[in-house]
């Protein structure tokens, strides 16, 4: 993994804030900076490192410090919180979302009749 592969996961973890996050910014630096307590702390720890390691890989001396598996394992962290769901998964989301609704309404319904007809009002 050289410092080219390091920039590009850097710079697809910003893109992926900038479109899921709306957080603008120049870098993932910068977006980390504007936007990072939008995320979870293992997302933002993760990101803030790969954008440590990308300003590292810039300068060839520093480049052979960077540990390449921790670095995949950050990228892989981002993008799993990141990346946007699938058309299935969120189809199912939505039913599910429906489902719950109809099954409140109906105990809210079910509660409050069991309610009257116990005090007689019905």
């Amino acid at each position: 993994m050289g410092a080219a592969s390091i920039q590009q996961m850097a710079d697809r973890v910003a893109d992926l804030m900038e479109d899921r996050l709306r957080i603008g910014g120049a870098g993932l630096a910068a977006k980390l900076d504007r936007g990072g307590s939008r995320l979870p702390r293992k997302v933002r720890t993760a990101a803030g490192k790969l954008a440590e390691a990308a300003h590292m890989s810039q300068n060839p001396r520093l480049l052979p410090r960077i540990d390449q598996a921790d670095m995949a394992e950050n990228y892989r962290i981002c993008l799993r919180h990141l990346s946007p769901l699938g058309w299935g998964a969120r189809q199912r989301g939505r039913f599910m979302s429906v489902a719950a609704q109809v099954a409140f309404g109906l105990i809210a319904v079910v509660a409050a009749f069991l309610l009257m007809h116990g005090r007689g009002l019905i």
